[in-house]
């Protein structure tokens, strides 16, 4: 059975760091593509970054780069999502997800995804 769990989302404060975790299992994590998505209230989901299969390249979108930083330990099926100088912004239910598609075209391919987990909530205060 295949799961993807997310967790470390809660209330930070403007310019705060905030790390998130993602767990997978039931599926071969060196195999898949991750990305990280956000989902905002009223808004669409948006990818933020993801992370090659094999060789730990990344990927980010603009408006995220330099502030998000995308790492993963197979041997421990995690992700992590470290998230500095966060803005109001930035608030959303942020979700981990697996694809096979590469990982320079996987930001913007979310419908190839198909592990998704459940989400974290990430509140930026002002």
């Amino acid at each position: 059975q295949v799961q993807v769990v997310e967790s470390g989302g809660g209330l930070v404060q403007h310019g705060g760091s905030l790390t998130l975790s993602c767990v997978t299992s039931g599926f071969t994590l060196d195999d898949h593509t991750i990305g990280w998505f956000r989902q905002a209230p009223g808004k669409e989901r948006e990818g933020v970054g993801c992370i090659s299969s094999s060789d730990n390249r990344t990927n980010y979108v603009g408006s995220v780069r330099g502030r998000l930083t995308i790492s993963r330990d197979n041997a421990k099926n995690t992700l992590y999502l470290q998230m500095n100088s966060l803005k109001p912004e930035d608030t959303a239910v942020y979700y981990c997800a697996a694809t096979t598609v590469p990982y320079l075209v996987a930001v913007r391919a979310a419908a190839s995804y198909g592990y998704w987990g459940q989400g974290t909530q990430v509140t930026v205060s002002s």
